[in-house]
């Protein structure tokens, strides 16, 4: 109802692109809006238009109005030809006439085939369907129309402004070319008038330049003595610098000459103001530029002025180098280093003055940043000052010139030959004076010999490192780089022997500490003769006191203080591979340093060390073992086997781990060292055995060899020395099991305890030869003697032990008690001798047969030395067994 404002779609596009296009919408669609709106909004949705699709909308919820868009749009696209980005598809065109939806499609004919092959009710079907899709199709299109009503109507007022701004710039340009025709006509007036003046005009131009330059030489002295008065003088080289070739040119002329010769003059005692200035020792490094360069530019000799600024600098940085040197030979001696907690070798102590705190030199980061600052620094200002003077400034003279040459006409050649001999002068000079200066930075590497704290010897090489790149920059041809880098490279060496020397004095100490701890019980023992004392005969051979460390504790101790040392000294080293350190990058620091260096020459050199000084305890035997604690002996031995077995694995893992090897040197294998490892365990382990044999055996020897066998007294006891003998194995026991397994063992006969032991050796029946004892019965039982050790298993004396406490007791019996055999083989006896040495045997029977493997070898030893005796025995009557047993069991 009421007036309504009807706009066409189709003036929203005034034409079309091509007379083939579609139109905007598919069907004719007219946008009616009320016309007492007051603002051209977008309207709602007729309810005359389309009812149902009305309803719709209003029940739709907003997830279904997007829905709904999105199939609108997406129908738009389909009627256009557009895929989903909006631009047009490739779609093949239909030809069919009976295609609805295609570019040829023909009413007639599409009716007539419904017609021709549809019944009337799938017609009225037909045109039902075809109903409900016109009106949704116009419903979607006046939907789309209304939501994009504000964009038709800037549209609209878009093309109308345009249609306003086009022509108003047609008539822009309709102006703008009668302007450009009448200027035309104006400048082609005025040059037919002046046409017959140019060439005088032109002429009295050339004569009003040369009277200028005229001019400026008449007054070109004046110039000059006024510029040197007020100290201008880079302006007096410039203005001499300009007249310079035309009066060069004229000079044959009178007025020229005379100018020539006033400026030659002026210029003169200019340059001999600029040599005076350079030569000046106070001058700054911009003063000393500002001289060259105007020297230079005076065509004073490049050689001799090249000579006199190195020599200039040369003085100032031989003092930097002085003011270095003086520190160096400070005598003031170093503070000694307090407590850090890091890696401090023991040395022994020296009688030194006490230095003042105030006068200790200075730390080397101290001396590197003292050296970089001052000589580096400097020096690279001089390489610059001097490449910006000699070397770069001929180049872009030259360049500047195009090639023309200098006021001599030297050309690009004499520019060249300046900068070549220039540079090997620089070089010369630079690598000089480097030389020197890391003589004295060597020479204050070589005083750090403390190894507490490696984080400052790093950082101060990293930053000698560092600065130097700088002057790698300036001077890509020379060695000071490379100089320099080997100073670091020998440093991280002498450093790698540093911290070798000082795990190898650790390990020394630590096996000084751990004798002291072993001594300790025997001092406080006093030489007592129990099991626990060790009775100065067995060497402190005892177990230790309540307040002194057992011999498992100490292994632990050493073992541990020894692989944190290692630990430390790793994490130390690792600083100089740090991802922060400059130098880190170099192939030796990624290759040589971490195999050669840390793995071989510091972590392998120790392990070989540790095994080395562990065998030299086993060189020399003295009379009573050697000066060598047995317990060290089997500590080392242990410890030897616990690098043998894991340690020496996990050291050498932990050091690749930290040192990623780059460098395909080889290696010592780890299957190297720990059999060299284990040598040493055996070679140690052996010598415990021989040593604590040999001190058995002196009692055993001592106590034969002092006894008057012939003479003595009828047995009533066993002998005091053959109860020392238990207890000391006894003692030896103890101790060797704290660090060593049991062992195997062979099966113990039930009277292992009980066994008898008859005056002829080896007889396992003492009462079938004993009523056959008569004056030719020894002759007989030696026969028999000898022919039953022709059957009988050899025994070997001195065999290398396993790493089981059996094997070790076995070991230091079989030696105890060979030489007691020997020892009786070289006595004589008489029947209470013969007595004697049963009632020994038989108590050391009753006790040795459990520290061995295998019981029959004691046996067979014992039986020996009764059978030996009572072959060396003047009246051989042996005591009977009972008696023997009531003697043994008293004592």
């Amino acid at each position: 109802p009421g007036p309504v404002w009807t706009l066409e779609i189709q003036q929203l596009v005034p034409g079309s692109a091509h007379p083939g296009a579609r139109p905007l919408f598919p069907s004719s669609l007219c946008l009616c809006v009320p016309a007492s709106a007051a603002t051209p909004s977008p309207p709602g949705p007729s309810m005359d238009s389309d009812p149902a699709g009305v309803a719709d909308s209003d029940s739709a919820g907003p997830g279904s109005e997007a829905a709904r868009k999105r199939r609108v749009h997406g129908m738009l696209k389909l009627y256009y030809g557009l895929n989903e980005e909006g631009k047009p598809g490739d779609r093949s065109e239909s030809l069919d006439p009976c295609d609805i939806n295609g570019p040829h499609f023909d009413p007639e004919i599409y009716l007539n085939k419904l017609r021709k092959e549809c019944s009337l009710a799938e017609l009225m079907d037909q045109e039902s369907c075809m109903v409900k899709q016109i009106r949704a199709l116009d419903s979607d299109m006046q939907t789309l129309v209304y939501e994009n009503y504000n964009k038709f109507i800037s549209a609209t007022d878009t093309i109308r402004k345009m249609k306003n701004d086009f022509k108003k710039m047609e008539d822009e340009m309709d102006c703008l070319a009668t302007n450009m025709a009448a200027i035309t006509a104006f400048s082609a007036c005025i040059s037919s008038t002046l046409q017959d003046q140019h060439a005088q005009i032109t002429k009295l131009s050339g004569v009003h330049s040369l009277l200028r330059k005229l001019q400026f030489l008449f007054e070109l002295p004046g110039r000059l003595t006024q510029c040197v008065q007020q100290g201008a003088l880079a302006q007096a080289v410039s203005l001499y610098s300009r007249a310079h070739r035309v009066l060069l040119q004229y000079q044959a002329l009178p007025s020229f000459s005379a100018i020539h010769c006033d400026c030659q003059g002026i210029m003169a005692e200019l340059a001999l103001q600029l040599r005076q200035r350079f030569r000046d020792g106070g001058s700054s490094a911009q003063d000393l530029a500002q001289c060259v360069e105007l020297l230079l530019q005076l065509d004073e000799p490049a050689e001799e002025l090249c000579d006199q600024f190195l020599g200039h600098a040369h003085t100032r940085l031989e003092a930097d180098l002085s003011a270095l040197e003086a520190e160096l030979r400070d005598p003031t001696p170093q503070l000694p280093p307090g407590p850090t907690g890091g890696l401090a070798p023991k040395l022994p102590p020296s009688p030194a003055p006490t230095p003042s705190p105030v006068s200790a030199p200075t730390d080397i980061l101290e001396f590197i940043d003292r050296g970089c600052n001052l000589f580096v620094s400097n020096l690279c200002l001089v390489i610059t000052s001097y490449q910006s003077l000699f070397i770069n400034r001929p180049q872009q003279r030259q360049e500047l010139e195009g090639g023309g040459g200098g006021r001599e006409g030297g050309g690009p050649s004499a520019s060249a030959d300046i900068s070549q001999m220039a540079g090997g002068k620089l070089l010369s000079f630079a690598e000089r004076l480097c030389e020197r200066y890391f003589a004295l930075v060597e020479r204050r590497i070589q005083e750090e010999h403390g190894v507490a704290d490696n984080s400052l010897l790093v950082r101060a090489l990293d930053r000698f490192h560092r600065r130097l790149q700088a002057v790698a920059r300036l001077l890509p041809s020379s060695a000071v780089p490379a100089w320099g880098a080997e100073i670091v490279e020998r440093a991280a060496r002498e450093r790698i022997r540093q911290y070798l020397s000082a795990l190898q004095s650790f390990y020394l100490d630590s096996l000084t500490d751990v004798r002291q701890a072993l001594a300790a019980p025997r001092v406080a023992g006093g030489g007592g003769g129990g099991p626990g004392g060790g009775g100065g005969g067995s060497g402190g051979t005892g177990g230790p006191g309540k307040d002194s460390p057992s011999l498992p504790e100490l292994l632990a101790n050493l073992s541990a203080a020894i692989l944190n040392q290692i630990k430390a000294v790793l994490a130390s080293v690792h600083l100089f591979t740090a991802k922060d350190i400059t130098f880190s990058s170099k192939p030796y620091f990624k290759g040589e340093f971490c195999s050669v260096g840390v793995r071989e020459g510091l972590v392998v050199s120790f392990i070989k060390f540790v095994c080395q000084s562990s065998r030299q305890f086993c060189d020399t035997v003295g009379e009573r073992g050697g000066a060598t604690p047995p317990a060290l002996l089997l500590l080392l031995s242990r410890l030897c086997l616990d690098y043998e077995t894991s340690t020496i694995t996990y050291i050498l893992t932990l050091t690749d781990e930290q040192f990623l090897v780059q460098h395909q040197a080889p290696v010592t294998a780890v299957t190297a060292l720990c059999g060299e490892a284990r040598t040493a365990a055996q070679r140690l382990l052996n010598h415990y055995v021989k040593v604590q044999g040999l001190i058995v055996s002196q009692m055993l020897r001592k106590s034969v060899e002092t006894r008057d066998w012939v003479n003595t007294i009828e047995p009533r006891t066993v002998r005091a020395v053959m109860k020392r003998v238990v207890e000391d194995t006894t003692s030896i026991d103890v101790q060797v099991g704290m660090l060593y397994e049991e062992g195997v063992r062979k099966a113990h006969s039930s009277d292992s305890s009980r066994r008898t032991f008859s005056v002829y050796s080896s007889s396992r029946q003492p009462a079938r030869y004993a009523p056959s004892y008569t004056p030719s019965a020894p002759m007989d039982t030696n026969l028999l003697s000898n022919i039953q050790k022709l059957f009988s298993e050899r025994i070997d004396i001195f065999s290398p032990v396993e790493f089981n406490k059996v094997s070790v007791l076995t070991g230091i019996i079989k030696i105890s008690l060979k030489t007691f055999l020997e020892c009786v083989r070289l006595r004589t006896f008489g029947r209470y001798g013969l007595q004697q040495i049963q009632v020994d045997c038989h108590y050391l029977q009753l006790y040795l047969w459990r520290f061995v493997s295998d019981e029959n070898l004691v046996h067979f030893l014992l039986d020996e030395i009764v059978g030996s005796s009572a072959h060396r025995c003047l009246d051989p009557a042996p005591m009977e067994q009972s008696v023997i047993e009531v003697i043994c069991e008293r004592g």
